[in-house]
């Protein structure tokens, strides 16, 4: 007579935040809702685009759509559009001033490399 035994039970692993804003991520974008884009939301999504297949799409929208997942840190709302998730999970959205450019950056742990001109990425 055999029994068998059920398997020990692992505690689940803590997911990491979907997206976090750095502090210059966050006061930008909190000037940016108080001024042109008042009333309005920025998605954060992915497209195909680029030689290593992968970009970053910024867009403003009036409202959550029903793909939309919401972040809040540092008291700003983004949104991340649900099919964008999986290729973000635990970014950090950056705000960068250089001499010849600002700009929003991301620092993703799920990039396995990019392109030469920084345009695009592959996971």
């Amino acid at each position: 007579m055999s029994t068998t035994a059920d398997p020990p039970v692992r505690p689940k692993r803590a997911l990491p935040p979907l997206m976090q804003l750095s502090d210059a991520a966050a006061e930008r974008l909190r000037g940016l809702y108080e001024k042109g884009e008042q009333g309005r939301l920025l998605r954060i999504g992915v497209k195909t685009k680029g030689c290593s297949g992968l970009s970053y799409d910024l867009t403003w929208v009036d409202a959550a759509g029903p793909g939309d997942e919401t972040v809040t840190d540092k008291g700003v709302t983004v949104l991340v559009d649900r099919k964008a998730s999986l290729f973000l999970i635990g970014t950090v959205m950056d705000y960068e001033v250089k001499q010849m450019s600002a700009g929003f950056t991301f620092t993703n742990p799920n990039e396995k490399g990019r392109c030469g001109c920084g345009e695009s990425f592959h996971v």
